[in-house]
């Protein structure tokens, strides 16, 4: 399976039996899936999403939010339920313009499901981590 590292934009191959057991990036040593949503930018996003085999959940929220502050700490615990089988993300779509005009967004919070970099699901409103959870598993 391979993984990048939204840190330094890696690439790495770790074996699916060892997905749940802390993979840490091979250049860099950072944590490859902590079990918590990575921050994503307009200049990381396409080098994680793309290359990532894992589904990468994106979560496309701002600050000013209520109900995307709301859904912030459902977002972790779906993350950390999810380690291993799904990399969550977030964008602020305030500070990342190019990516959240790419992705169309026009409301927030919004969730958008990516496999090899393309779009294959959305969901619209906050949730609660047991239905980001069943969504995230669900095939897109």
């Amino acid at each position: 399976m391979h993984i990048v590292c939204s840190h330094c934009q890696t690439t790495n191959r770790v074996p699916d039996e060892r997905l749940a057991q802390d993979p840490v990036c091979g250049r860099c040593g950072q944590a490859l899936l902590e079990g918590r949503p990575l921050e994503l930018t307009d200049d990381n996003f396409d080098a994680v999403t793309s290359r990532t085999e894992l589904p990468v959940v994106v979560d496309f929220w701002a600050d000013w939010c209520g109900p995307c502050r709301m859904m912030a700490p459902q977002f972790e615990q779906a993350a950390r339920q999810l380690k291993g089988r799904a990399v969550l993300a977030k964008v602020d779509t305030d500070a990342n313009p190019q990516v959240a005009g790419r992705f169309a967004i026009r409301s927030i919070p919004t969730m958008v499901k990516l496999q090899g970099g393309r779009e294959v699901q959305r969901m619209s409103g906050a949730l609660q981590a047991g239905q980001i959870v069943q969504w995230a598993a669900q095939a897109g």
